[in-house]
């Protein structure tokens, strides 16, 4: 199946026209494309578009640009048909996705992003950011999200082709920045020409003994110089640790400096860090994502769906849509999942907000020759689609 998913992915990109993605299309349009529909769903059965990663049915990884250039096209094209008049018919009902601004794609990268989603007022968002920050700025949060795109950047550099001398360093100093924080202390090594790994002069060793978070910032910028030229998905998020870096270079992480000055070390990361990260920043929101979902990925759906007031009964209620390339049980559950995720970001956030309002969290899902049918998961409802015409 992969010989066949690898096949010329740009002509299934050509075959979508990016002026044809509009708010109606004649019907002979719609049935034209099916087959083009179907031929991509029979190809990329069992995998999906995760939060920026594309997986198999069974969460592994595949690194492969062929097949995620075939599944960006899929998406692009099922999207548009959601808008065809006899989806819309179907989903008159939920009144949702039904202008095409609601059926773009919707990557969540900052809190700001998240509260304007949300129509969320200044006052409020203050309190977001307080809140969160309090919560995500944790020693532990941070050592664990840093940690996490380490271990993520690693496996990436594991799996490219390349036999470039940079990806050699870069994949050593990955190696070395994790051993560096699992001991807390420096490793020095005589033959490294990094200033982060050079041994320290005999006069000033009492000095400089410990070892300081700019220690870390200096092995995240030669990794940014060595993997430069590399489209590497976790060195993104590795980046966007910087700022937090930044603001803790001077803070000493070493274990061996006493419990006591361990803990005021610790308590100074938190300090710094829940002070200086604002609702915009990247790193709040990479932290904010590990707190609740325990791994740094992008949140990210298919269609943005929606934030609507009901009229009659004044609640609001948030819809979100994911496509999917099967109805297979296992497929399906993931897709809820996925959804759930996101949908949950936003419950937090306006939770968080003080918002004494009811939310209703919709979540729908499409995929060809799908069952239609309602599902119940940890409190929001699921709506399964055929994208059949």
């Amino acid at each position: 199946m992969l010989g066949t998913v690898r096949a010329n992915p740009s002509r299934f990109l050509r075959s979508i026209h990016v002026d044809s993605y509009k708010e109606s299309l004649p019907f002979e349009w719609y049935s034209k494309k099916l087959p083009l529909l179907t031929k991509l769903t029979r190809s990329l059965k069992d995998f999906d578009l995760v939060d920026g990663k594309l997986e198999d049915i069974n969460g592994v990884i595949i690194y492969d640009d062929h097949i995620k250039q075939k599944m960006q096209a899929f998406k692009s094209l099922a999207r548009i048909f959601v808008g065809s008049p006899s989806l819309q018919q179907k989903l008159k009902e939920h009144g949702r996705f039904n202008t095409e601004t609601e059926r773009e794609p919707l990557l969540v990268n900052s809190l700001t992003k998240v509260c304007n989603f949300l129509d969320i007022t200044a006052q409020q968002r203050k309190l977001v950011r307080s809140t969160v920050c309090s919560q995500v700025t944790q020693y532990r949060i941070w050592r664990g999200a840093l940690e996490d795109i380490l271990n993520g950047l690693q496996e990436e550099v594991e799996h490219s082709e390349t036999t470039r001398q940079g990806t050699k360093l870069g994949q050593q100093v990955i190696l070395s920045c994790l051993k560096f924080l699992s001991e807390s202390s420096v490793s020095f090594e005589d033959e490294s020409s990094t200033s982060w790994m050079r041994p320290v002069p005999g006069r000033y060793a009492k000095a400089n003994a410990s070892a300081k978070w700019e220690d870390v910032l200096d092995m995240v910028n030669d990794l940014r110089r060595y993997l430069e030229e590399h489209d590497f998905y976790h060195m993104e998020k590795l980046l966007s640790m910087k700022e937090g870096l930044l603001q803790i270079k001077d803070v000493f992480l070493d274990n061996t400096i006493g419990f006591r000055e361990v803990r005021h070390q610790e308590h100074l990361v938190y300090r710094k860090l829940s002070k200086m990260l604002g609702s915009p920043s990247p790193c709040l929101f990479t932290l904010l994502v590990y707190f609740l979902y325990g791994r740094v990925r992008d949140i990210e759906v298919d269609l943005c769906g929606g934030f609507h007031k009901e009229e009659k009964s004044g609640v609001f209620s948030l819809s979100m849509g994911r496509v999917l390339t099967s109805g297979d049980e296992k497929m399906l559950g993931r897709g809820i999942k996925q959804l759930d995720r996101a949908l949950g970001l936003f419950e937090f956030v306006w939770e968080t907000a003080g918002m004494k309002e009811s939310l209703d969290l919709q979540g729908h899902l499409w995929c060809l020759g799908g069952e239609e049918k309602t599902i119940t998961y940890r409190g929001k409802t699921f709506f399964l689609h055929d994208l059949n015409l």
